[in-house]
């Protein structure tokens, strides 16, 4: 296996198996056996052992070629007493003591399982509201986040990272406002990502600036009627602020709802990129786009038989997961297995792109974008029908879009997931990211470790064509951006453009191409230069209702004290290769 420094670091810290001392007991090869083997263990149920022994060996072979990683609870647990291998859960928060205190039980053993959990708190009532059977007074959703928020400070998923919720309240909850600033004061709720749940009718009265009735969750009678232009001034101002709360385009993710008769979405996993009815999860896992280069630059830069195959494999991988997986409770199981939803995403764009040589911000890498992902999904979709053919249909296709006329495997097959640990371990850019920086400093918090980047792809390119000088390197690897450098030309400072020197426009176009054909959603973050104004953050989050995305993030450089990712490698100013080497 072929892994970098800080990779290795990061298996070390989070994913080798340890004994009862706390000493890692394997390699990274041992990790990847295990969890090869543990996983193809479902194909018993198909082919027996023989099954079992040939597909474990094809998962080995496409694991540790960094073809494809699953999720990080696959790659802790597999094979291991835990066995929970799904990272994304939602779990549904009713209006009662019994009912709230019971989703945080489940909460708290999914997180120590390394699961992560979505909740919509809308279904509470508000603060103050009068509470007839016990004549006391409600103290609202925000109020349980915080409880939920305490219990996850002190779990570690799996034993070697904090837990991940995503909190999000309907737009015509009473107690939106309260709710939209919750974390402007840095160091609350840090345990939730929040997003508000907004709707097309919400949207559209921002658009006539109307008035907005907001709504008694149990009762359904109007509290009150704000200003709706004033309630996105405020969810504007606090994004601005911290990067909370993003929003949820609720009526956009249920359109594309694949199992309607089930019941309307209204939650998403912590990172926004698997919607989920309440007790659904879904395991995940992200194909290595920088392995399925052949040389040539352009589009036609791709082996799309080599991607096919992985595709192929990966999709199954998933499959199986659901099968071994323990969902630690009969409800989860039950939707889980009645659902079979399976995400199947890409790391390495911004890589890949690098490598062909075509501008993130170009028309021909929308264009690219739209060629793989019809591809990519096209490939999980026949996948999905063979192995629909030869296990069976998902229980509730019935209730489906694709009954009666395409039998399928999983209800959902496509997710961009953010990859941010796994992307790491392949040593790939992250996701459908543009690269944040070409040398940055990525803060672990819960691991208390810092790792040190620098874009191999631009150290490539720099010495190929003889620019690997101190004059160049020493300024870049100190700011971690090209686009300053007076040396490169200008079709070089393009190419290497990072996050925030891209307009958002061109970041939107991305989220929109990959969304058009992924089933479940994507998770980007906008990342935006400090001296970004109000008024193009609202411009970015009504552009993105517009253009059909499901969610939208952002994020502006140092608007909290604390965040994972800053510019620079803080390396020598010199430039010299053994500083590059010590990455």
């Amino acid at each position: 296996m072929q892994l970098t420094e800080n990779a290795i670091r990061v298996l070390q810290q989070r994913y080798l198996a340890r004994n009862e001392k706390g000493l890692v007991m394997e390699t990274p090869v041992d990790m990847l056996l295990r969890v090869a083997k543990a996983v193809a263990g479902a194909e018993v149920h198909w082919g027996g052992e023989a099954a079992v022994i040939k597909w474990q060996e094809i998962f080995f072979d496409a694991l540790s070629q960094l073809h494809f990683l699953p999720n990080s609870p696959t790659l802790m647990n597999a094979g291991t007493p835990v066995g929970q291998l799904s990272a994304c859960f939602v779990l549904p928060v009713p209006d009662s003591i019994d009912g709230i205190f019971s989703t945080l039980r489940q909460t708290a053993l999914i997180q120590q399982s390394g699961g992560g959990t979505g909740f919509n708190f809308s279904h509470v009532r508000p603060e103050n509201d009068y509470v007839s059977s016990h004549g006391g007074i409600a103290s609202g959703p925000v109020s349980f986040m915080r409880i939920f928020n305490a219990a996850t400070e002190n779990i570690r998923q799996g034993g070697r990272r904090r837990g991940a919720n995503m909190g999000i309240l309907n737009v015509d909850h009473p107690d939106i406002q309260t709710f939209v600033s919750s974390k402007i004061t840095e160091g609350q709720l840090s345990g939730f990502n929040i997003s508000v749940g907004v709707t097309d009718e919400f949207m559209m009265a921002v658009e006539r600036n109307a008035a907005w009735q907001l709504k008694h969750p149990v009762t359904g009678k109007v509290v009150k009627a704000i200003s709706a232009q004033q309630l996105w001034d405020e969810i504007i101002y606090a994004a601005w602020s911290t990067g909370d709360p993003g929003l949820i385009f609720l009526d956009t993710i249920n359109s594309a709802n694949p199992t309607p008769g089930l019941g309307r979405i209204e939650a998403t996993n912590p990172c926004g990129e698997v919607p989920l009815l309440p007790y659904e999860a879904c395991n995940l896992a992200s194909v290595n786009l920088t392995r399925f280069v052949t040389g040539r630059k352009g589009g036609d830069g791709i082996d799309w038989d080599s991607l096919e195959k992985t595709i192929k494999v990966a999709t199954r991988f998933l499959d199986d997961v659901i099968e071994v997986s323990d969902h630690l409770f009969p409800e989860i199981t039950t939707m889980v297995k009645g659902n079979r939803k399976i995400g199947l995403g890409v790391m390495g764009w911004a890589d890949l792109l690098l490598m062909l040589e075509i501008p993130y911000d170009d028309d021909a890498a929308i264009t690219l974008a739209h060629k793989l992902m019809g591809f990519f999904q096209r490939v999980c979709y026949d996948t999905s029908a063979e192995l629909a053919a030869e296990r069976g249909t998902f229980p509730n296709w019935s209730q489906s879009i694709f009954h009666p006329g395409k039998p399928m495997r999983n209800a959902t097959m496509v997710s961009i997931a953010p990859t941010g640990s796994i992307s790491l371990i392949a040593g790939v850019s992250s996701s459908i990211e543009p690269l944040f920086a070409l040398a940055f400093r990525h803060r672990q918090v819960a691991d208390d470790m810092e790792l040190t980047s620098v874009n191999t792809h631009f150290l490539t390119y720099i010495e190929k064509h003889h620019l690997d000088i101190p004059e160049v390197i020493g300024p870049i690897l100190e700011s971690g951006v090209a686009g300053s450098s007076s040396v490169l030309p200008d079709e070089v400072r393009r190419l290497f453009k990072t996050a925030l020197e891209i307009d958002p426009a061109w970041h939107l176009k991305h989220q929109a191409v990959f969304q058009q054909y992924t089933d479940n959603a994507v998770s980007k973050t906008i990342n935006l230069p400090q001296g970004t104004s109000r008024e193009a953050i609202d411009d970015i989050y009504m552009n993105a209702w517009r253009s059909k995305l499901k969610g939208i993030t952002v994020f502006r450089y140092s608007s909290r004290q604390h965040h994972a990712l800053y510019t620079g490698a803080g390396l020598r100013k010199d430039g010299c290769k053994v500083c590059v080497a010590q990455v």
